[in-house]
């Protein structure tokens, strides 16, 4: 599909991956929907930054672990830019918690972010975007939905749910829209992560360094392109996997 005119919403948009990624898709002459939840300021400055490149953009704040907001979400969105062409899933939560301390809250806080909105976002989205008959989704997996991480086990869950939704929902809606994900590596340092256990990351890849978030965003541009693919996984890990 052509990106130049198209309007995309980009979860998660303020900040980190979803930032570059509205960004990426700017620069590709969409116009922009950044959602975010709590970072008000972030989400104004990635607006102006998307604006100085010659596209609209408008920030929506939403919860969007409750359908409630997320179905405001969407009538907001209908009202004030019109129908979307693509949805980008990228807002989530990385907690490191272990498996025999996990509580209930912590189960909600990630599942509830990471693949119930997700599910409900692709459902308003693909509704819309059958009626205007096209449309393409890409939700933000992780390496951890395709390899178990021990110390982010319902992290790990999530991603895992969230790869089967993507190849589910791009059963259920194709042939007007293509639903994939793209599923990186070591990209962007966890807050809580030192730098030397970041570079030792990157130095024991094939590639022998880490990513960033621009390798995420330029995936995804792929995926909207590429017309002949729906229900796939893009892993950019730098080899991650093979080892």
């Amino acid at each position: 599909m052509e990106l130049p005119g198209k309007i995309a919403l980009v979860t998660g948009g303020a900040h980190r991956v979803g930032r570059e990624i509205a960004i990426a898709l700017a620069h590709a002459g969409c116009h922009l929907a950044i959602h975010y939840h709590n970072a008000e300021k972030a989400a104004k400055e990635t607006a102006s930054t998307v604006e100085a490149l010659g596209v609209n953009a408008a920030i929506f704040r939403s919860d969007l672990r409750a359908l409630n907001q997320i179905e405001g979400l969407f009538r907001l969105i209908d009202s004030e830019i019109g129908p979307l062409d693509f949805l980008i899933n990228s807002a989530a939560i990385m907690k490191k918690v272990a498996f025999h301390k996990a509580d209930e809250e912590d189960w909600h806080n990630t599942i509830d972010l990471n693949l119930k909105a997700p599910f409900f976002c692709i459902q308003k989205a693909a509704e819309r975007m059958r009626i205007n008959g096209a449309g393409v989704i890409v939700n933000i997996s992780d390496i951890a939905g395709l390899r178990p991480w021990r110390e982010y086990p319902i992290h790990s869950i999530s991603k895992a749910g969230l790869e089967m939704l993507t190849k589910v929902a791009a059963r259920t809606y194709a042939p007007e829209v293509r639903v994939n994900a793209v599923a990186p590596g070591p990209v962007l340092k966890p807050d809580e992560m030192p730098d030397t256990r970041w570079q030792e990351l990157g130095d024991a890849l094939p590639l022998q360094r880490p990513g960033n978030a621009h390798d995420v965003a330029r995936a995804v541009i792929f995926l909207l392109e590429s017309d002949f693919i729906t229900g796939e996984t893009l892993v950019v890990d730098g080899g991650n996997q093979l080892i």
